[in-house]
């Protein structure tokens, strides 16, 4: 009989970054951003597939599955990983995607994340986003910043998170980790009694309707130190994004506070490796200065990717920049970085080394 330890410890082993539990193939796993069959196993019927997602679950989270027809939840393996885990109903029967996330979590060098991006861990308020589709890595580069402040302040770091991924261990700071479902009913609940437990640092795994984002706004406002994740493709969107949640006679009042509030907003994608051993991530940045302030203040949002980049003396850089310099380190193919630019025409100009114009 397989055993769901030996289908994870295998795709682990490979260097899988997802493991799907599907009905009617063998156990599936994402490799270097491509879906491939977990070898050694057999295709799974429904029985099979129920069998092998109900072992990894609590009684009371099968009854909350049941009941829902919905789950998110995380578990670990001791020696091997800690896994986020969906599972799903659909047409053939019970399934799951399992996510696998490092029992370590990296460092700035590791992630290559750029002296301007560790700097956001260093401020002392403010929001700051992580934004990106999913599976790019949001959670790992704000797991790394965390770690950061956790390593080098005496603060109180509180994180809301839907389920739980990285686990920290209190160094000078303390940390409380809340999981929606577990510890909490709601990110809302949860982040409304945060301004009451005395935290310096508030991390809110995802930012997902108007009350969670007004609240995080509220925390930035009042002097903490707010990092939140949102499924936006840059610093543009992202503003957008947070201003569209309001109703229109809200806006402008939302546009003034984000105007005070926002402090930075790392974008990232992660593409496959030229020469196919894993993916590598492409990340755009911008730093709120007293120019970008002003365009979200004033709503000219469309004018921020510019400004982004005329701003590296503040160490901001575009996604059509991050992207050219993967292609000139010989990391990225230029036909895939083409693919996810902004404008394709200035990324071939940047990887030729002539000046792009700046509309």
């Amino acid at each position: 009989m397989i055993e769901l330890v030996e289908i994870l410890k295998t795709a682990v082993q490979r260097g899988a970054s997802d493991i799907h539990i599907v009905i009617g193939k063998p156990p599936m796993m994402r490799l270097h951003g491509e879906m491939a069959e977990i070898p050694g196993f057999p295709s799974l019927n429904a029985e099979e597939s129920k069998r092998l997602v109900y072992s990894a679950l609590y009684e009371e989270q099968r009854a909350k599955f049941e009941e829902k027809w919905e789950l998110d939840c995380s578990f670990a393996i001791p020696n091997l990983s800690r896994f986020r885990m969906n599972v799903l109903l659909q047409k053939n029967g019970v399934e799951s995607v399992m996510r696998v996330i490092s029992s370590k979590i990296p460092t700035p060098e590791e992630l290559k994340l750029s002296p301007a991006m560790v700097k956001l861990s260093e401020l002392p308020r403010g929001l700051v986003l992580v934004t990106g589709p999913t599976g790019a890595g949001k959670s790992t580069t704000l797991a790394c910043l965390i770690e950061l402040i956790n390593a080098k302040y005496p603060n109180h770091i509180l994180t809301i998170e839907d389920p739980i991924e990285f686990v920290y261990e209190s160094k000078k700071s303390i940390i409380r980790q809340r999981e929606v479902g577990q510890q909490t009913k709601s990110f809302n609940d949860a982040l409304r009694h945060a301004l009451r437990q005395d935290p310096d640092v508030i991390l809110v795994g995802e930012m997902r309707d108007l009350e969670t984002i007004s609240l995080a706004i509220t925390a930035a406002e009042t002097g903490h130190l707010c990092f939140g994740t949102l499924h936006t493709q840059d610093a543009p969107s992202t503003v957008d994004r947070v201003i569209d949640v309001f109703p229109p006679h809200q806006q402008q009042q939302i546009r003034v506070q984000l105007a005070t509030t926002l402090q930075g907003v790392i974008s990232q994608i992660l593409l496959p490796k030229k020469d196919g051993q894993g993916r590598v991530a492409a990340r755009e940045l911008m730093v709120s200065t007293p120019a970008i302030s002003n365009l979200i203040r004033e709503g000219k949002t469309h004018m921020i990717y510019n400004a982004i980049e005329t701003g590296s003396k503040f160490g901001m850089i575009s996604m059509d920049r991050a992207l050219a310099d993967l292609i000139k380190q010989g990391l990225l193919a230029q036909d895939e970085a083409l693919s996810k630019a902004h404008n394709p025409e200035a990324v071939k100009a940047l990887v030729m080394g002539r000046p792009v114009a700046i509309a």
